[in-house]
């Protein structure tokens, strides 16, 4: 490395962080990222994968997969606005406007690419965004890209939340006005209070705004969260993924067309990124149809989820407040959690520590994410080592 000064502050702070047990190893998986991986040469079972319907490795995704990269090629060849907008892109949106029960959908390389690219082209220097102070790492650097003003307020605090956009009206300084809020909170597994959320934007004028990665596929049967709530009608922007419960890659808004359409037409990561691959285009559809026609694989991911909680509890572990899938077993300090989760692998269970800036800190965790496609068996074994594991280290 040529400069010096760059090399002191890179090794003295991943030095830092490796001293504090803030440093993330990350692990390379040999083959599929299904309930089992290989890592090395030892099989895991997976608890760390946002896999949640076990799609990744469906044998229906991969034949329609391989079938768009015969009749399609592999890339899109260019940026939407160009010529990369293929029949197959605009059979996908109109699938996902009907998934979510919007007017229209756009669809976008990434859920982070969402975030980045709706929040900024709507929202600006002369506007206000009032975000959960839970929301996701994508939200809150879509919000510093618009250069809107950012006001936090506190976690599902409906109070604190009138309380705030009260004030920020009070002052009569900005035009548009929006609440954002992810529908299901990774870290924790908790859901939104979308009801209240749009009786305030209703009372106060505000624009609804829900990222709903963690929920697609998961809640309202499979629809998410805004549906599981019949707000379809309410909610101005749905964010979503197609790479977790999707088993895919990729992201989208859906909404009203007019919303759609200025997106089409303002927002940066539609207008300057190649598009998605006809492949992943293909299997995203596929996926969305499977949900569609089929509950099982949605009753499947409840009942496994549902089957860990009960046994971790009764084990004496912290949960915390999930009401989904979503299992944090929260230890506390960062350096317990990181060597619970190191000594999670020793016997075989892969569930990665989450420690901060990723969450507060001494609120670390392990958290663990049953999918449709783990057994019994597999959660069994699970339930064992974390028994195991607990004792030996007096946690439970």
């Amino acid at each position: 490395m040529a400069n010096n000064l760059l090399r002191l502050f890179l090794e003295s702070n991943l030095a830092n962080l490796k001293k504090n047990g803030l440093y993330n190893e990350i692990d390379t998986v040999y083959g599929a990222n299904g309930p089992m991986i290989t890592i090395g040469n030892k099989s895991f079972i997976n608890l760390s994968s946002n896999n949640y319907l076990g799609l990744a490795t469906d044998p229906r995704l991969k034949k329609v997969a391989q079938e768009a990269i015969g009749s399609h090629g592999l890339g899109s060849g260019a940026v939407r606005t160009i010529n990369g907008t293929l029949d197959l892109h605009d059979k996908l949106e109109n699938k996902l406007a009907e998934f979510k029960g919007t007017e229209a959908a756009i669809a976008y390389q990434s859920g982070f690419n969402c975030n980045m690219a709706a929040i900024s082209a709507v929202m600006d220097k002369h506007d206000v965004i009032f975000s959960d102070a839970l929301n996701h790492a994508s939200i809150i650097d879509g919000c510093r890209l618009s250069k809107a003003t950012i006001i936090r307020y506190e976690h599902s605090d409906m109070d604190d939340l009138r309380k705030k956009a009260k004030q920020a009206i009070s002052l009569g300084k900005y035009k548009k006005m929006m609440i954002i809020t992810d529908g299901v909170f990774s870290m924790d597994g908790d859901i939104a209070k979308l009801p209240d959320i749009v009786d305030i934007a209703e009372e106060l004028n505000l624009i609804t705004y829900v990222d709903d990665a963690h929920g697609s596929g998961v809640t309202g049967n499979g629809y998410g969260t805004v549906k599981q709530f019949g707000l379809e009608e309410k909610i101005d922007f749905q964010i979503g993924t197609l790479s977790k419960a999707i088993g895919v890659v990729g992201g989208y808004v859906a909404g009203k067309k007019v919303l759609i359409d200025w997106l089409k037409a303002r927002s940066r990561p539609f207008l300057f990124s190649t598009a998605l691959s006809p492949a992943d285009i293909a299997a995203s559809i596929k996926a969305i149809e499977l949900l569609m026609d089929s509950k099982e694989l949605n009753q499947a991911l409840w009942e496994n989820g549902n089957y860990l909680k009960h046994g971790l509890v009764k084990l004496g572990f912290n949960i915390g407040k999930s009401e989904t899938p979503i299992t944090p077993c929260i230890i506390g300090d960062e350096k317990v959690t990181q060597l619970f989760s190191n000594r999670l692998y020793d016997e075989g269970v892969y569930a990665k520590s989450i420690v901060f800036p990723t969450v507060p800190k001494g609120t670390g965790r392990i958290r663990n994410m049953p999918t449709s496609a783990h057994t019994k068996e597999m959660l069994d074994r699970t339930l064992a080592a974390y028994e195991k594991v607990g004792r030996e280290m007096g946690l439970i």
